[in-house]
């Protein structure tokens, strides 16, 4: 890190995921961003947010449906349907 922003991101899986998850803790629960919003808000962290919006969503830290996206675990995904 340098001034709070990632250098780079590790290539070591466990390490990786803990900066994922840090990054993930920067989205409300149960609110959708547009992949405008979710941009935005990763360029704090790092020059490439396609890059972290994707391993966010490989990792299950993010889901995203109809160019949507929200915190995994805060609301259920659309393709889920109605739970009983």
């Amino acid at each position: 890190m340098d001034g709070g922003r990632l250098k780079q991101v590790p290539a070591r899986r466990k390490k990786r995921l803990v900066i994922l998850r840090w990054l993930a803790d920067h989205f409300r629960p149960a609110e959708r961003y547009s992949e405008a919003q979710v941009n935005e808000i990763l360029l704090r962290y790092h020059d490439d947010p396609a890059y972290l919006r994707r391993l966010m969503v490989d990792e299950e830290l993010m889901h995203r449906y109809g160019g949507m996206y929200w915190r995994a675990g805060t609301m259920p995904h659309p393709r889920w349907g109605s739970l009983p």
